[in-house]
């Protein structure tokens, strides 16, 4: 966990001024759409795009979460559910939103994100979806591209491959996870760092559910899982039997119950406390092309509905 920082207007500036080569490089078409935020905000380029950059321009990423994604052949209707609970500081949810994009040329994208942010989770009508949360430790943070951007860029492809190939690219910033699913059935975790992407096996289980710390081969070592959050591991352990119980015949219903689960509360797969908690949480038919959301804590907030 890292502790919060705050910059004045000036600094924030001058911070979110140093990235823009990397948005200039690898998505100025994204840049462009800060421009036009920049100009209907009525705020500087560079305040516009502090929204996508977030916590990497004071090089924290303290958040944790919970994200899933089952197979066709561990749901009851046969069609891939992915999603997350998203834990961090409650302050974040009044600005919060659902967005509905519809770019020409491109899939439409249903996500949730925060005002001005250009990506973050959600799925688009291709059916590729992605689901993210932060890890412990692992190779260090560098001068790079935000994930925000990647994962916009990720809900423009047609293909899992596609998405994967983005992050074998990008120079990212700082380590993430990402669950990713696509229309044709295929389903992947990947551990993405700074160093790489490092890509899961699912060892015929048919899902992947992630938490906050390494799994991967490479990095899941004692001295990253010091630098972890300490509930990790019990909320990986309490997701993986929720999923395996009710593997083959798991219902939207079941995904409910599983992300309100409060074995271990208050820093529970549904979070009440340890510094953060559940701000939202999201449940993804990409077959379907929707997805529901719940504001807050699922046990005390019901999903609603949003479809493309």
């Amino acid at each position: 966990m890292c502790a919060q920082q705050r910059f004045s207007r000036e600094q924030l500036r001058r911070r979110a001024a140093q990235f823009q080569p990397f948005f200039d490089r690898h998505c100025p078409h994204l840049l462009e759409e800060i421009r036009g935020l920049a100009e209907g905000a009525g705020v500087t380029l560079e305040e516009a795009m502090a929204c996508s950059i977030r916590g990497e321009m004071g090089n924290a990423r303290a958040e944790g979460c919970t994200a899933y994604v089952v197979g066709r052949s561990g749901a009851a209707g046969r069609e891939t559910i992915a999603g997350q609970n998203s834990d961090m500081g409650s302050e974040i949810i009044p600005l919060a939103y659902v967005l509905h994009l519809q770019p020409q040329r491109k899939p439409e994208v249903l996500m949730w994100t925060f005002g001005g942010m250009l990506g973050y989770h959600g799925l688009n009508s291709a059916g590729v979806a992605h689901f993210e949360n932060a890890l412990g430790g692992g190779p260090s943070n560098r001068f790079g591209i935000p994930h925000y951007p990647v994962e916009r860029m990720m809900l423009e492809c047609d293909r899992l491959e596609d998405a994967i190939d983005l992050l074998r690219k990008m120079p990212l910033a700082s380590n993430a996870n990402y669950v990713l699913c696509d229309g044709q059935g295929h389903i992947a975790d990947v551990e993405a760092t700074t160093a790489g992407p490092e890509i899961l096996p699912d060892q015929g289980a048919g899902y992947f559910a992630h938490t906050n710390h390494y799994l991967c081969k490479r990095y899941a070592l004692a001295e990253n899982f010091k630098r972890s959050l300490e509930d990790s591991f019990p909320r990986q352990d309490r997701i993986d039997s929720l999923i395996k119980s009710h593997y083959g015949s798991i219902e939207v219903d079941d995904i409910k119950r599983f992300l309100s689960d409060h074995s271990g509360y208050p820093t529970s797969i549904c979070r009440h406390g340890g510094g953060m908690r559940t701000v939202a949480s999201m449940i993804s038919e990409p077959a379907r092309r929707r997805m529901q959301v719940a504001v807050g804590n699922p046990c005390e907030h019901k999903y609603v509905t949003y479809s493309m």
